[in-house]
């Protein structure tokens, strides 16, 4: 399997991490060195004891008496001239000219040097090694960064594949496969971006097919109005008979009035499809306002009757819209049904349920799934006869939303169709 781009960078980077971390380790391990070496009090105050020893006796008594007290304390001791040893490194001469005792370390070995006052002799202590890290902590260290560098891998290489999934899926999606979509994230680091990210795809890509349906519905809605007034203007210019002229001045001002009633529609539709208003939210009786708009319907000539099973119940919502949402439920039931309505109120579940039910000709069941969506028409050749536009049923389902609830059709007992908007009950405070 090829490993990615994406796995490298990671990798790489917490490796390099871990190794400059190490480092500073090894650089703060060193500075303590120094400042132990420095700190080596205890020899000197030896040392200078020595030679105030030494001095007490003739020069040439010295080196046995140095080699005496080296082999009773057990300690690297011995006399060397300052000649011999400032020929071998000139520094250490200006260093014990300025001060009688010098620490000289190098790699992992170290020598202290004291020089006799009044005399060409320096006493020599060392070398002696270096103190520093036991074997044993070198290999754990390494065992451990060796352990490391494994679970990183084992990390890292699935965090990886889902960052490479996340930019394929978003590379695809820029270049226009609007059905793009990330897989399912193997890690909860990555998950919450892929969701994120197939949400707002999903979200786009409704955006954009409603976009064209709206696109093309609007041309369709416009085309056939506009196509009629177009032919009435060209046959009033060769009828002479008043008659005619008049039926088709007639046509010409219903096709204007539909066009009107279409752009006042897209126009509410698209308000009501934009950014959530603020609601104004009030306690509400529901029977009441039911009762309140089915009086408006005086002039509806059929029957309309309310069953009320909520008697007085008080609920928080916009009363404006939700008034516009049961409106046109009503007025799509008088647009379809045969002259029968029934409109029942009851709670399911700590949810209202208002109910409009006609007994006209009902919806088929592959038309359910679309009848609130934009647009959507049971007679495709959206003849103007057969009912509006197709977005009254979307105006109600987004109100609907705004206040938490949903909608719904089926079939109603009466023969025709059964529409229905489920609302939360929020008790009033």
């Amino acid at each position: 399997m090829r490993l990615g781009r994406t796995f490298f960078s990671l990798y790489f980077l917490i490796i390099a991490t871990f190794i400059i971390f190490s480092w500073l380790l090894d650089e703060v391990w060193s500075s303590y060195l120094e400042q132990d070496i420095e700190s080596y009090t205890g020899y000197k105050t030896m040392l200078a004891a020595v030679g105030d020893y030494l001095q007490q006796h003739p020069e040439e008594q010295w080196p046995a008496l140095v080699a005496k007290t080296a082999k009773k304390y057990q300690l690297p001791l011995s006399l060397v001239s300052l000649k011999s040893l400032t020929k071998k490194d000139p520094i250490h001469l200006k260093s014990l000219q300025q001060g009688n005792t010098h620490v000289y370390y190098s790699d992992d070995e170290v020598v202290i040097h004291y020089r006799i006052e009044q005399s060409p002799y320096v006493l020599n202590l060392g070398p002696a090694k270096m103190p520093s890290r036991p074997r044993y902590e070198a290999i754990i260290r390494i065992l451990i960064f060796i352990l490391l560098g494994f679970v990183i891998f084992i990390w890292v290489w699935p965090l990886s594949k889902d960052l490479d999934a996340l930019k394929k899926a978003t590379i695809s999606f820029g270049k226009g496969e609007f059905n793009s979509q990330a897989a399912n994230a193997k890690t909860t680091t990555v998950a919450p971006m892929i969701n994120a990210f197939n949400m707002m795809a999903a979200r786009i890509k409704r955006l954009i097919d409603a976009h064209k349906e709206l696109t093309s519905a609007v041309s369709h809605e416009l085309r056939t109005p506009l196509a009629r007034t177009k032919f009435a203007l060209q046959m009033l210019s060769t009828i002479k008979e008043e008659s005619k002229r008049e039926k088709y001045l007639q046509q010409i001002h219903n096709d204007v009035n539909e066009l009107d009633e279409l752009i006042n529609e897209m126009l509410i539709y698209a308000a009501f499809d934009s950014d959530k208003p603020k609601l104004t939210i009030d306690k509400t009786n529901i029977a009441e306002l039911v009762t309140e708009l089915v009086n408006h319907y005086e002039q509806f000539t059929g029957v309309l009757t309310i069953e009320n099973k909520v008697q007085n119940l008080m609920i928080e919502c916009d009363q404006h819209f939700i008034t516009r949402a049961l409106h046109n439920y009503i007025s799509n039931a008088i647009k379809y049904g045969n002259n029968r309505i029934l409109i029942k109120l009851f709670t399911l579940s700590n949810t209202l349920v208002i109910c409009v039910e006609d007994n006209g000709e009902g919806v088929s069941d592959e038309f359910k799934a679309v009848i609130f969506d934009a647009f959507s028409r049971g007679d495709q050749s959206r003849n103007k006869e057969t009912g509006g536009f197709g977005l009254g049923l979307a105006i109600v389902k987004r109100i609907i939303e705004w206040h938490g609830g949903h909608v719904n059709v089926e079939d109603s007992k009466l023969g025709g169709a059964a529409f229905s908007f489920i609302l939360p009950i929020k008790q009033p405070k």
